[in-house]
């Protein structure tokens, strides 16, 4: 069946950001004197900052607005460069161009969305968006849920592109069509056990591979 919608992680999948993210971590953890390596820190990447704070800091919980609050200073400060990866803004020109809805289902807070999409100018690309911070986090499928009510179009005909385990465990609870990318977070072999249509190396396969699907 011709898919008519696709939804977008932000982080890791169209923006590259991920090095960025784990630096202000880092740094955020560094400041209350809490160990995190790099590792630990990009794992989380995908889920809402509640639930980073409480898998990466569990033991403690009185900590975690300030390493929330440290962390975002020191991402707005320092992700001045950050930008989509090559490629993916004539992609996504040219699905819309095609008829193809697109959405973004991430992890950010709405803040920290709404200053994304006014940075990469690309509002009007998205019919909506959903933030972990107005919803459940990944993997819990809400977000997709919401944005398939909101479209009326049905889990068959959408397909959801990320590049961790969130992003496709996600779909895979609500039976959505789903694709891996190996250029952000998680590594090739935990997307596979999410059972993904495909795994794109590069956003130009990506691109290629989704016109595939909805031409």
């Amino acid at each position: 069946m011709q898919t008519q919608l696709v939804i977008f992680d932000w982080d890791g999948t169209l923006f590259n950001s991920v090095g960025q993210i784990v630096a202000s971590l880092k740094f955020a953890a560094q400041q209350h004197q809490q160990p995190l390596s790099d590792e630990d820190a990009k794992s989380i990447i995908g889920l809402g900052l509640p639930e980073v704070m409480q898998t990466l800091f569990p033991d403690v919980p009185e900590l975690h607005q300030e390493i929330l609050d440290s962390y975002a200073q020191h991402y707005v400060a320092s992700s001045q460069d950050d930008q989509w990866f090559d490629g993916v803004g004539n992609m996504l020109q040219d699905l819309k161009r095609q008829g193809v809805q697109l959405a973004v289902a991430t992890g950010k807070s709405r803040r920290g969305l709404d200053r994304v999409l006014a940075k990469t100018q690309s509002q009007d690309l998205f019919v909506m968006t959903r933030a972990a911070s107005e919803t459940k986090s990944k993997p819990d499928p809400l977000m997709l849920q919401q944005i398939l009510d909101f479209t009326g179009i049905p889990a068959n005909q959408a397909i959801m592109v990320g590049d961790t385990s969130y992003d496709l465990e996600m779909a895979q609870r609500i039976d959505m069509p789903r694709v891996g990318v190996s250029y952000g977070v998680h590594h090739v072999d935990i997307l596979k056990q999410y059972q993904p249509m495909t795994i794109a190396n590069s956003v130009t396969e990506l691109h290629h591979w989704l016109n595939t699907q909805v031409a």
